[in-house]
C-alpha cells in the first residue's frame, strides 16, 4: 500500500513525497525520500516530523494483523495490535499535527478497515483495534478542525498486501484503493468507503447485532 500512496503521489505532482519504513533502505521507489520510522517509538516518530517539517499531508498505513482473538489469544499480541494500529497512530498525529498547522492546515490520512465496524472469527484483536483507530480519528478530526486540518478515514475490506499475503478472501487491487482514498483528499472528504463489502458493513451497522452476526440466532 505504501509503494503505491507514494508512486500515485508523485504522479499527481507532490514536489516531494517522504516514505516511512523500519527499514528505511527497503524503500527504492525513485523520487522518494527515505525516512527510518518506527511508529511506535515516540522519539523515532519525533525524528522524522523533523525530517519532513515541510508536509502537508500525512498518510497513516502504517499497521499489524496478528490474528489473535482476545479472550484465548495472546495478551501480548493482542497489546502489539493497539501498540501499533491505536497508539502509532496517535503517536504520528500528535507529533505532525503542529507541522500540518504551520504548513496551512493540510490534511491526514489514516488507514482503517470494514473490521473498525465488524469482527470476524480469527482477528477480534485486529478489529478492536481499528474500531479504536476510528474513535481516534473521528476525535482528532474534531481537534484539529481549527487549524483547518482534513481528517479522512479510509474504511476498506480486504486488499491485496503482504499483510493479507496466503490468507483466502476477495481481496481489491491496492492501485484502486490508493485512487479513492487520494480523490478523496483532494475533494474535501472525510471518510472515504473504499468497496462494496465495507459499504455493505457500515449499511447494517444501526442494526440489531444478530443482522451482522446471525451464528448468534443458534448460539
Amino acid at each position: 500500500m505504501g509503494r503505491h500512496f507514494a508512486r500515485q503521489l508523485l504522479e499527481r505532482g507532490a514536489a516531494k513525497v517522504y516514505a516511512g519504513a523500519r527499514r528505511a533502505e527497503s524503500i527504492d521507489l525513485p523520487g522518494v525520500e527515505a525516512v527510518r520510522l518506527d511508529i511506535t517509538d515516540p522519539a523515532s516518530v519525533a525524528a522524522a516530523a523533523r525530517i519532513a517539517s515541510d508536509a502537508t499531508v500525512l498518510i497513516n498505513n502504517a499497521g499489524v494483523a496478528t490474528f489473535e482473538n482476545l479472550v484465548h489469544g495472546s495478551e501480548d499480541a493482542i497489546r502489539q495490535e493497539m501498540e501499533t494500529n491505536f497508539f502509532g497512530t496517535l503517536n504520528m498525529v500528535r507529533a505532525f499535527a503542529p507541522v500540518l498547522g504551520a504548513n496551512g492546515g493540510g490534511a491526514v490520512l489514516n488507514m482503517l478497515s470494514a473490521l473498525s465496524w465488524y469482527s470476524p472469527g480469527g482477528a477480534h484483536a485486529y478489529s478492536a483495534a481499528k474500531a479504536a483507530s476510528w474513535s481516534l480519528t473521528n476525535g482528532v478530526r474534531l481537534e484539529l478542525a481549527a487549524q483547518g486540518t482534513q481528517v479522512v478515514g479510509l474504511h476498506v475490506a480486504g486488499v491485496d498486501t503482504d499483510m493479507l499475503a496466503g490468507v483466502e478472501a476477495d481481496k481489491s487491487d491496492p492501485a484502486d484503493i490508493v485512487r479513492a482514498a487520494l480523490d478523496g483528499i483532494e475533494s474535501g472528504a472525510l471518510e472515504v468507503v473504499a468497496d462494496q463489502r465495507t459499504a455493505a458493513i457500515k449499511a447494517v451497522l444501526n442494526a440489531e447485532p444478530g443482522v451482522m452476526y446471525p451464528e448468534l440466532a443458534s448460539a
